[in-house]
């Protein structure tokens, strides 16, 4: 049992974070982590398994496919949803504990996140295995059900289609970022409109995810600096809320509480010295693992 506790500490992460960037959701993520201890656990259990040499790969390739079943199992939902789907935030602070959280890196940045929902679910997670988490595309092909060939074609057409829909890092300091997600989160409390537009760019670009709870919620991408933060200020007026900068996916962003409960979560992209894109979510059921026990 020690050999298994060792394994599952050691391994439990990379399982978590495989499923969180295929699903794009913590609590689906949790759900496959869940499965795939039971799954190990039965696979150590059974006298006629051959031995385990790559616990890594097994464990990855176990949660693969299990995370691929439920994303294929919500596409319908996914196609239903109103206005912009995006994926659950991962906010980091004090609070959260080290084997609690998600590994924070370049692929758990929303900008990524949200290019990889247009993927397909071959595509998305023949790219994920193979350029983020170093899988041979022999394992890869295993996961997926096709030939090594068929999956490295997947993840190139994935590549390709991340570069076309300009998923650029644009480098900007993360002090300069810091102090850009500090005015913005002070504008949106005061309700200071000439604060927002100013660390805005001026082609910022804003969306909102509500999943259809908020009727005057946009659903399309609102477009401008004064566009956006007047569309900003139109949400939450009246609400009283406190916005906060926070970690969202590993860069600085914004988290909105109303009497110490998360009410939005805004992951932002920088250019220029400016913020560059809002991405707004605020669906209560993508916010349920940020409350505050109750």
């Amino acid at each position: 049992m020690t050999d298994f506790a060792d394994l599952w500490t050691e391994h439990r992460r990379v399982v978590r974070d495989v499923a969180y960037r295929v699903l794009g959701s913590v609590a689906d993520a949790e759900d496959i982590t869940q499965e795939t201890y039971v799954r190990l656990l039965a696979r150590l259990a059974d006298p006629d398994a051959a031995p385990l040499d790559e616990p890594r790969a097994w464990l990855v390739t176990v949660a693969s496919r299990l995370a691929i079943d439920r994303l294929r199992a919500h596409e319908h939902s996914r196609r239903a949803y109103v206005g912009p789907w995006l994926p659950e935030p991962v906010v980091t602070d004090e609070r959260t504990l080290p084997e609690d959280r998600v590994t924070l890196d370049d692929s758990v940045r929303m900008a990524l996140l949200v290019v990889l929902e247009q993927l397909s679910p071959a595509e998305r997670t023949a790219f994920l295995l193979h350029d983020v988490f170093d899988l041979g595309f022999d394992r890869v092909a295993e996961v997926l059900g096709v030939s090594p060939a068929s999956a490295r074609q997947a993840a190139s057409r994935a590549r390709k289609r991340i570069a076309a829909q300009g998923e650029a890092r644009f480098t900007v300091d993360p002090a300069v970022a810091r102090r850009l997600s500090e005015r913005f989160a002070r504008a949106a409390s005061d309700g200071d409109l000439d604060g927002l537009v100013a660390a805005l760019a001026s082609d910022a670009r804003g969306h909102f995810d509500s999943g259809g709870i908020y009727p005057d919620a946009p659903t399309q991408v609102v477009v401008g600096a004064e566009t956006v933060a007047r569309q900003l200020l139109a949400g939450v007026g009246g609400l009283g809320l406190e916005f906060e900068p926070a970690v969202v996916n590993a860069e600085p962003g914004i988290v909105a509480r109303r009497r110490g409960r998360v009410v939005s979560v805004l992951a932002l992209e920088f250019a220029d010295d400016r913020i560059s894109v809002i991405h707004g979510i605020g669906n209560p059921k993508k916010l349920g693992h940020l409350q505050p026990p109750r």
